[in-house]
């Protein structure tokens, strides 16, 4: 990095589609299980889409808050909950549980050191809901909660709110790159002392309106079966698979956090970003976008393409998008004599959209807090492209120091991270 301080991981929380704490996704990683269900969407047997990555234990799928429920072992204030979208009670959930691992109590959240930054895209569900209703009635009357609870702000306003944040709270929304971007301006907060930590968080929620209208841009898979639905580069793939959820990562200043003696899982040594300028929705078709980003992180952590041991992909299993990453993967290290294992865990969740990046940034914590990297076990016949790529289909039991998470999203959006063990 190219100033002293340094942002370091502290904690993690998880409701996904293969956990809903850290053991349980721990094991799904290692294990290659996925969290991919059969689902019929809108009652309607007839859609082509057959699958998604859902979210277990929780039932959000009411537009009346009074409806839901989640595991007990979460406490939400009415108050709070009047507030809430169904993806900000996942987010509720997974940020209770980061900062719990980073052994701090919800009340830290007002100090005006720390700051909130989140990504998700809204709630479709709601807000179809609250305008419907708004038609139905001529808009003589309608749901005072209903523009916080369903715009793609609701995140930064419930949670900050609830938690009491007063050193800088802020939005993301640069579709499957939010988080991703979220997670980067944080540590640049961090690095130029403006903070000393940052809660970030992404949700996304796992429901018709949210996942169904990709499938009018023929970007969803159509297969039934869960365990080849998603399949980054294999050549079969035929697009992605919709998933919901919420992860939350606590990033602090180093010596803020060795201070207050709190286990530090991984630091956070760069990032970088570009734009492809190519088109609305496609990805660059030579990956050119991307592989800047991977070259700008890989040079703000100070490392070369050799040093990378691990590299968690983008990879939606969708062609033209998974041929795109190839590419730029390539570029940067196979065309350089680098050979780092890939993998895309999407294979097992899914692809959860604004929430992909920082999901994976945590995967990428995992695997260096606990020394492994994970597969691609839904990977049967490599896309003949992907030649020169290390695509293992089990996990691999050793640990890695430097790792590279990718992210991209609509508009040519590329993020990348750079993790490192610490010492």
């Amino acid at each position: 990095m190219s100033v002293s301080r340094r942002p370091v991981v502290t904690g993690l929380g998880f409701v996904t589609p293969i956990g809903n704490d850290r053991g349980s996704v721990l094991t799904s990683l290692k294990e290659g299980r996925h969290g991919i269900s059969p689902i019929e969407f809108l009652n309607n047997p007839n859609l082509p889409v057959k699958c998604a990555g859902t979210i277990k234990g929780f039932n959000v799928a009411s537009p009346s808050y009074r409806d839901w429920s989640w595991p007990e072992q979460y406490d939400i204030p009415r108050e709070t909950l009047r507030s809430l979208a169904p993806h900000g009670v996942f987010a509720f959930c997974a940020v209770t549980q980061a900062l719990k691992e980073a052994g701090l109590e919800a009340g830290v959240a007002k100090d005006p050191n720390t700051g909130l930054f989140c990504a998700s895209a809204g709630s479709a569900m709601l807000l179809h809901h609250h305008l419907a209703q708004m038609h139905a009635v001529r808009g003589e009357r309608g749901n005072p909660m209903g523009i916080v609870s369903s715009i793609s702000g609701t995140l930064n306003f419930t949670l900050a709110a609830h938690f009491g944040v007063t050193g800088a709270v802020c939005g993301f929304v640069s579709a499957c790159a939010s988080s991703s971007h979220a997670l980067g301006y944080a540590c640049d907060e961090i690095r130029l002392g403006r903070l000393k930590r940052v809660i970030v968080v992404g949700a996304e929620e796992d429901n018709a309106e949210t996942i169904l209208p990709f499938a009018s841009m023929r970007a969803l898979s159509a297969e039934a079966d869960p365990r080849l639905a998603s399949r980054p580069f294999d050549a079969k793939r035929d697009g992605f698979v919709g998933a919901g959820g919420a992860v939350a990562l606590i990033i602090e200043d180093e010596e803020f956090a060795k201070q207050r003696g709190a286990r530090i899982q991984a630091r956070m040594a760069g990032w970088g970003q570009s734009a492809d300028g190519h088109s609305v929705s496609m990805s660059h078709p030579e990956g050119a976008g991307l592989r800047i980003a991977m070259e700008r992180a890989l040079a703000d952590a100070g490392v070369e393409p050799k040093d990378i041991d691990y590299v968690n992909a983008h990879a939606t299993s969708t062609p033209i998008g998974d041929i795109a990453e190839i590419m730029a993967l390539q570029a940067v290290f196979t065309k350089t004599g680098a050979t780092p294992v890939v993998s895309s865990t999407k294979g097992l969740t899914g692809h959860p959209l604004s929430l992909a990046g920082v999901m994976e940034a945590s995967f990428c914590v995992l695997a260096i807090d606990l020394g492994f990297m994970p597969g691609n076990p839904h990977l049967a016949e490599p896309d003949p492209a992907s030649i020169g790529l290390n695509l293992p289909t089990l996990s691999v039991e050793k640990a890695p120091h430097w790792v590279l998470n990718n992210s991209s999203g609509f508009g040519g959006s590329n993020v990348c991270h750079v993790l490192s063990r610490v010492p």
